[in-house]
Parts: structure tokens; C-alpha cells; sequence
């Protein structure tokens, strides 16, 4: 038998629905992040807020994908220099089946470059590793709502390209989005028979895709490729 204060709650709460007053519901945030410590912080930072929850946390892309399948966030951070599957391409991926969910990137990465093509892949928000903790908890906010979200610094920098009238190019737009993929898994050091399984290819066509890339990129060598792949963030230094 309920209480007489448990009586009144649901009576009180059942009014509050009906005069449009009720709470509404938190903001469900997945993170993702190859950085267990990072992973934590963020997680203790976000639930200090009332209207956020998190509801799941990736190591990477590919996990990250499977996570938001089981959770339905409605706001993603998601870290750009990570192992398997990078952030962008995560995104990419993401966004294409679920187009409603917001993504923010969170990274320590400020370059235009990437800041440009994480919004070409989707990306409502990018905000830097040192900003504050009200600027991540307003940036989720900010998505969510709607709208889109830029640390200070990164606006500042995206203005001035715009002012310029110069759209920032990367050598990474003359690849697939597959070739992106083989070249990170590539760089990581998976072999080609690894690869395929991981992608459902054969070795051969992978090793067509490798040969590829390397003519598009006008690179010889295969340990050029790799550093190429670091060098523009697609995978993390060892």
C-alpha cells in the first residue's frame, strides 16, 4: 500500500504534467574517448548537471557506433585521434543511419583543417580538451537545442578563414571513405589479411586499395603512407 506522501508525489507530479510544468527529460550523452581517465572526467563533469545523463562510454569509433545503437543518445562527444575507427569517420558513419543525434567533438586538435571536415562530416559542435567545464556542459546544451557550438579559439580561427575566403583542403579529400579506413587500419599496423576480415575484403583488394592511395597521395614508400596517416590525425602516435 503506498504512503500518503508517496500518494501526494504522484498527484503533484500528474499536475505538473498537466499544466506543462513537469521536468523534462535529461539530456542522454554518450562518450567516446580512447582514454580511460578522460572517459571518467568527463562522465563525473557531465552528471554534475542536472538535465545530463550519460548513458554510455566507447573507446573508439567502431565501439562507439554499437554503443549509440543500444543507448539512443541524443548527444555524443566524441574525441577525433582514436584507435580502429578516428572520430570523423565515426561521425560520418553515425550520422548517416542516425541523423537526429548531435555530435561534439572534444579534443586537444585545433588546426582548421580538422575542425572543417569534422563539421563536413556532421559535427554540430567542436569543443578543445582545455576548455573549461562550463564551456563542455554549455556546448551539449547548445547541440542539443539546436544550434551549433565552437570553443572561443576555434571560432576566432574559422572566421578568419572565412574572412579570407579560403576553404581549407586536406589531402585526405582525394580518398574514399573506405581508402580512409584501410589507411588507418594501415597505419596501426593490422596486416592485409586482417584488414580484410575486419572490413569483409579480400587481401587482394586490399592491397588494390593501398596501391591506390599511394598514387593519389603521390607516395612511394608504404612507411611514407604511415606517417602521412599520423601526421593528419587519422590514427594515434604509438
Amino acid at each position: 500500500m503506498k504512503s500518503v506522501h508517496d500518494k501526494h508525489g504522484i498527484r503533484n507530479e500528474r499536475k505538473d504534467q498537466l499544466n506543462g510544468t513537469a521536468p523534462a527529460r535529461p539530456i542522454r550523452v554518450l562518450v567516446v574517448d580512447d582514454h580511460a581517465v578522460v572517459r571518467d572526467g568527463l562522465k563525473m563533469l557531465l552528471e554534475s548537471a542536472e538535465d545530463i545523463r550519460v548513458v554510455g562510454m566507447a573507446p573508439n569509433g567502431c565501439v562507439a557506433l554499437q554503443e549509440a545503437g543500444r543507448t539512443s543518445p541524443d548527444v555524443v562527444l566524441m574525441d577525433v585521434v582514436m584507435p580502429e575507427m578516428n572520430g570523423i569517420e565515426a561521425t560520418a558513419q553515425l550520422l548517416h543511419g542516425s541523423p537526429s543525434i548531435r555530435v561534439v567533438m572534444v579534443s586537444m586538435i585545433s588546426d582548421v583543417e580538422h575542425v572543417y571536415r569534422a563539421l563536413q562530416a556532421g559535427a554540430k559542435g567542436y569543443v578543445l580538451k582545455s576548455s573549461s567545464s562550463k564551456q563542455v556542459i554549455n556546448a551539449v546544451r547548445t547541440v542539443h537545442a539546436g544550434r551549433r557550438f565552437l570553443s572561443p579559439g576555434i571560432a576566432e580561427s574559422m572566421l578568419d578563414e572565412y574572412l579570407l575566403a579560403r576553404i581549407p583542403t586536406s589531402p585526405l579529400d582525394q580518398l574514399s571513405q573506405r581508402e580512409r579506413q584501410v589507411l588507418q587500419l594501415l597505419a596501426e599496423g593490422r596486416s592485409t589479411t586482417v584488414i580484410g576480415r575486419l572490413l569483409s575484403l579480400s587481401p587482394k583488394t586490399v592491397d588494390t586499395y593501398r596501391s591506390r592511395m599511394m598514387q593519389k597521395l603521390g607516395i612511394s614508400e608504404a612507411a611514407s603512407l604511415i606517417k602521412f596517416a599520423i601526421r593528419h590525425c587519422i590514427t594515434p602516435p604509438e
